[in-house]
Parts: C-alpha cells; structure tokens; sequence
C-alpha cells in the first residue's frame, strides 16, 4: 500500500508529515502524489529526507503521479534522479 500525500505540503505542514512517514517506514518505497494540489518546494524536502531514510536501509523509493508542477521543480533543483522522477 503506498504512503498518499495529502492535497497540501507547505511550511505549515511538512514536519509532521515527515514524521508521519518515518513512522510508515515500510510504505514509503512507494509515495503517491495523485492527490497532492497545493505545494511548494517543501515537498522536496520530505521526499528527499524519506529517500535518504530508505537508501541507509537499502531501500529504494518509487514516487507515482506527481503533478507535472513536482517534476518540473525537482528539475530546477536537480533531485528528480535522486527522487527517481526522471
């Protein structure tokens, strides 16, 4: 079962979703963006602290259904490979 994100990760958020995930660490191989709207580059915080989590414990992370928005901004930050988006 995959970890969904919800509609909206910003500033007032992230912390708490990323503990939220570290505490669904078996779901996080796979994240689901399909319901996220409202975001900004916070949401690459996460994914990024996520991955780095799962590659300590040789694990990967699958990202599915990001809005073209979180691809076009792990472009201009240069972490869609490491997000594996590219």
């Amino acid at each position: 079962m995959p970890f969904l994100l919800p509609v909206s990760v910003t500033q007032d958020n992230v912390v708490q979703l990323e503990k939220d995930g570290l505490l669904n660490l078996a779901t996080l191989r796979t994240i689901d963006c399909g319901g996220l709207k409202d975001f900004d580059s916070t949401v690459l915080t996460v994914l990024l602290a996520w991955q780095k989590k799962l590659q300590a414990d040789g694990q990967q992370m699958t990202v599915l259904n990001a809005p073209e928005k979180l691809t076009v901004l792990a472009g201009v930050y240069g972490v869609s490979q490491l997000l594996g988006m590219s």
